[in-house]
């Protein structure tokens, strides 16, 4: 039998009309019924296209020229936005993006969980969908003497120079980080070189409240001291008054982590604060916390509503992190009990519960399979579970655990569609019925979507 080869071959020029898109916003386009990827195209677009890259039963294109735009095709606003590569989507309307997270989601219920029939409501997405994150983490390097900072191109430690501004980061933090950078160049402090791991500034992270305007500033160094720390504290502190911490991490190892072991406080406090509805977090330098905090106000009230909660409910909340939507569910039930493998999050979890003089939540640090058989055991009998797993989705003996608990309701809070259906699935085997699944933006411009989806325990027959 004649082996079968692409219709197409490596760095042929092309013309190529865009049927749909995938997960990642990448157009799709067929030749010959053989599927060529190449980002930034749209559906419905004819363009000319470089084959780069053929395998077996698809390849990958680079966009040399659009022939007929589509109306959802749009410039832009970011001047770095094609060299960048931490936004996927600029190039495109806001309502296709919405539309093509929602069909993201509906493709895996259909394909993976075997879920079709399931409802997956439109996509809630943001009024203004830009300038949104409050948290930024940029590398600093030296170009011509002179200290530079930029996110890095993509597949690459090529910082980009010329990048003034992020256009979904607030505004405050672009400023930040320019003032940070101008001081620094004035006191002749040392960029860090990955290469010969020598020199001094190696990151600089700026965290902002969005409703208090309270902001910390963290300057990463390979050193263990900071150079000129008290004219750089003054300076900094002239230039930004409502700077309420500013932080010195040391990261003395050759790693592409950000943050280093020890972290302390230079000047001012501890932590900043900022609300989500009626709840107050405290924010140290490694906290975890939402970075969109308008969207996690959507996304958690939308957990509550679907936990569908009363005062006499008990809820454990896993992967509970620092306790944020533990403490929104403590407003409604009964008792909620947090469980988070990480003890730094527990430790903020249960200061956060302090801050807000809620009382009837409990937090333990641990692996969530294995605690909450030891509860069962213990005779905790939950009536609602709410999961926030990280992207890798739930364990399958955390699956099993709460199976075996056998709570009325199951709300599972996903980042990643993909293993959100595969454990879907497991939970359906396993005698709960998917009701509904609601994507939620929590990150416009690039490809990610969060979903909140309420399972019932079906009734024995």
């Amino acid at each position: 039998m004649a082996k079968q080869t692409a219709p197409v071959k490596k760095n042929e020029t092309i013309t190529l009309t865009f049927e749909d898109l995938t997960h990642e916003g990448n157009g799709v386009g067929k030749v010959d019924g053989y599927p060529l990827f190449v980002p930034y195209g749209l559906p419905g677009e004819e363009a000319t296209v470089k084959v780069v890259k053929v395998n077996k039963n698809f390849g990958y294109g680079k966009l040399l020229e659009v022939k007929e735009k589509s109306k959802d095709r749009v410039e832009p606003p970011c001047n770095v936005f094609y060299q960048c590569g931490g936004c996927q989507l600029q190039h495109m309307s806001y309502d296709l993006q919405l539309e093509m997270k929602r069909n993201q989601v509906k493709n895996v219920m259909k394909k993976i969980a075997h879920l079709e029939h399931v409802p997956v409501h439109p996509t809630i997405g943001m009024k203004d969908p830009w300038r949104y994150r409050n948290k930024v983490q940029i590398p600093v390097g030296e170009r011509d003497g002179e200290l530079i900072t930029g996110f890095y191109r993509m597949r690459s430690h090529d910082i980009i120079d010329d990048m003034e501004t992020c256009v979904i980061q607030d505004e405050v933090n672009d400023r930040s980080v320019h003032a940070v950078r101008r001081i620094a160049n004035q006191l002749g402090i040392e960029a860090y070189d990955e290469k010969s791991d020598r020199g001094v500034l190696r990151h600089i992270m700026v965290r902002t409240g969005r409703e208090t305007n309270e902001t910390m500033i963290v300057l990463v160094t390979r050193t263990k001291k900071l150079p000129h720390q008290e004219e750089f504290i003054r300076q900094l502190t002239e230039t930004f008054p409502h700077v309420k911490s500013i932080v010195h991490n040391i990261n003395d190892r050759r790693t592409n982590v950000i943050l280093g072991r020890k972290t302390k406080v230079i000047w001012g406090e501890e932590y900043i604060y900022d609300t989500i509805g009626d709840i107050k977090f405290a924010i140290s330098a490694r906290s975890f916390y939402q970075v969109n905090p308008y969207q996690t106000k959507v996304l958690y009230e939308k957990a509550l509503e679907v936990a569908n909660i009363n005062e006499n409910d008990v809820v454990i909340d896993a992967y509970c992190g620092i306790g944020t939507i533990s403490l929104f569910l403590a407003q409604k039930a009964k008792r909620v009990y947090g469980v988070e493998v990480v003890q730094d999050a527990i430790n903020d979890a249960k200061n956060n519960a302090k801050l807000n003089d809620i009382t009837n939540v409990e937090f333990v640090v641990g692996e969530a399979e294995k605690v909450m058989p030891e509860w069962k055991n213990e005779g905790l009998d939950p009536d609602v579970i709410v999961v926030d797993p990280p992207r890798k989705g739930c364990e399958p003996e955390f699956l099993e655990a709460m199976i075996e608990m056998e709570p009325k309701r199951i709300v599972y809070v996903s980042c990643n569609p993909s293993t959100l259906a595969r454990d879907l699935r497991i939970l359906e085997d396993g005698g709960y019925e998917t009701k509904e699944v609601q994507p939620v933006d929590m990150f416009p411009q690039t490809n990610h979507i969060e979903a909140v989806c309420w399972l019932e325990r079906k009734l024995s027959s």
